[in-house]
């Protein structure tokens, strides 16, 4: 039988709201000319209804002894809340506070694929893209641009409907 060595934790989520947790993670100086500053990884979720409130666990697989730093989305009917987390030991700690944050809109009224736009993924940016309404991650497609030789991303969005869109980066302060 395989043990499990890492962490978890649970939260509850009322009616209409839906959370999800990433992990944040740095790239070690050595690998900092071919990968990003910061990469995220989205925590494994367990579900369970009590009434009309969702009690969900998720799971941190590799435990630090510095603490896992968290940033956690919860997504509501028009809007998400942010904030910034923490697991030490067993136990979870979140900012008292929501963060403030800087975003752009993209809108279309036709279904479009959006190509190199500022949010499309490369090998030096790590930037996630959320269905607001499922919370489901839009994964990019890679492709080769053989007139600039790069590897690029693009990702197909729907007309009429948002996309939440982020990126973990230094304040520039």
């Amino acid at each position: 039988m395989e043990e499990w060595k890492g962490k978890h934790f649970s939260i509850t989520d009322p009616k209409g709201v839906n959370t999800v947790i990433y992990e944040i993670y740095k790239t070690n100086k050595e690998f900092l000319d071919r990968f990003p500053k910061y990469t995220v990884e989205r925590l494994r979720t367990t579900e369970t209804l009590v009434g009309d409130l969702s009690r969900k666990t998720f799971y941190v697989d590799d435990p630090q002894d510095a603490g896992n730093q968290l940033i956690i989305f919860s997504f509501a009917k028009e809007k998400v809340v942010i904030n910034n987390g923490i697991l030490i030991n067993d136990e979870v700690k979140i900012s008292k506070k929501p963060m403030p944050f800087k975003f752009n809109t993209l809108y279309s009224e036709e279904e479009t694929v959006i190509k190199d736009f500022q949010y499309t993924p490369n090998l030096k940016r790590a930037i996630t893209i959320i269905d607001p309404e499922t919370t489901e991650e839009i994964k990019p497609v890679l492709y080769y641009d053989e007139a600039t030789d790069e590897v690029k991303g693009k990702c197909k969005l729907k007309p009429y409907k948002s996309y939440f869109a982020f990126e973990i980066r230094d304040d520039k302060k």
